[in-house]
């Protein structure tokens, strides 16, 4: 089994009673992770599964009593799909509030659905962690790493969930159905969604446009809806851990582009899955775009392992000068520029470093990409 980064750092939480919150995409391993988790805490344990409907009738409404009741001996209570229970907030407050000694770990699939329930009624009550496909150090960690960055052109191409790493001669029926079961086990079958057919349009639109800005007026056109639409599909699609914004820094110059975003996939291999594309890298053109995306999600993962707080931007001007990506740490801005060829040299942006005295540059190939991901 492959050790999680968060694995430590949620066992050492263990001695206070706040709910420990694991959300993320499908198939990421949550479950898994929650059970080997409740494994090694020493408490006895059971779980909760939400998918099944018995268990929503139960829980949903339940009394102090009642829970009292369903949770018997146990001293650690795993709550599966948490977000298929109504109310799930106030269940999860009652036994916190009423029921001492209880630990409860609870996963989701659905950030909206779950944060939507759990905010107000967990305020103070709860530890949050996004349990994200896995990251290059936990396969070098499991592994090595001259193994795994032998391997680095296969995880470009099919990515890092789980099921992909552990079955890799199935990857490509794989990544099919977890596109299907993202799409439309967490997106479709929310209530509001007026043009179905449409969704599959734009993320097709989002991973041909990878790594590059993108105009939602443009999409709005060719998806063939308004750009309110697009606007909030894609909020739906970054809850779901399909994707996720870039926005654009701007300080002090006229020519920046001040309210520009890019969009990037929580995946390569959903994303190639999206445009079913899994040609080798050497027969592609979007090696760059690839790359690009595999050391942004790789860079978030890392933030999130180690706890960095930042602000995350690219830059670029009306001039075409740019900045793949920038961090904003404690009044510095470290600008970073991916280069999957190591032959020839890239340059940090003058204009950028001297207008931003308190920046630092770096140019990260896969010759030095492990100070940038790995640690």
């Amino acid at each position: 089994m492959i050790d999680r980064a968060q694995e430590k750092l949620i066992l050492s939480q263990f001695r206070d009673n706040k709910v420990v919150i694991l959300h993320g995409p499908r198939q990421t391993g949550k479950t898994t992770l929650a059970k080997k988790i409740a494994s090694e805490s020493g408490k006895p344990f059971m779980v909760w599964n939400c998918d099944e409907v018995d268990m929503q009738i139960a829980i949903t409404n339940a009394n102090s009593t009642t829970l009292k009741n369903m949770i018997s001996h146990f001293k650690l209570i795993i709550i599966d799909e948490a977000q298929r229970i109504e109310n799930i907030g106030l269940t999860l407050k009652i036994i916190y509030d009423t029921i001492p000694g209880v630990k409860i770990i609870a996963t989701g699939s659905s950030s909206f659905e779950l944060a939507d329930k759990i905010n107000e009624p967990l305020t103070g009550r709860k530890w949050e962690y996004n349990i994200l496909p896995i990251s290059f150090g936990e396969m070098v960690n499991h592994t090595d790493w001259l193994s795994e960055k032998r391997k680095l052109q296969e995880r470009m191409i099919y990515g890092y969930y789980p099921e992909i790493v552990n079955n890799p001669n199935e990857s490509r029926d794989i990544l099919q159905s977890l596109v299907g079961s993202a799409w439309y086990k967490d997106i479709l079958t929310w209530k509001n969604i007026k043009y179905p057919d449409r969704l599959g349009i734009l993320v097709r639109a989002l991973a041909f446009q990878m790594g590059q800005q993108v105009s939602y007026n443009e999409l709005a056109q060719t998806v063939k809806v308004d750009k309110e639409t697009i606007e909030r599909y894609i909020d739906l699609l970054e809850k779901a851990y399909i994707v996720y914004r870039l926005n654009s820094y701007s300080g002090n110059l006229r020519n920046e582009l001040k309210k520009s975003r890019k969009v990037y996939f929580y995946d390569n291999g959903l994303r190639n899955a999206v445009i079913s594309d899994f040609k080798p890298l050497e027969l592609r053109t979007d090696v760059g775009a690839l790359w690009e995306n595999w050391l942004m999600t790789e860079r978030l993962k890392y933030i999130q392992k180690n706890k960095i707080y930042c602000n995350r931007y690219f830059w670029r001007t009306d001039a075409q000068q740019e900045i793949d990506y920038i961090e904003e740490r404690d009044g510095q801005l470290f600008a970073f520029e991916y280069k999957w060829s190591v032959k020839g040299k890239a340059l940090i942006s003058k204009t950028f470093t001297n207008n931003y005295k308190n920046s630092v540059g770096k140019v990260i190939t896969p010759d030095n990409m492990e100070e940038f991901i790995l640690n």
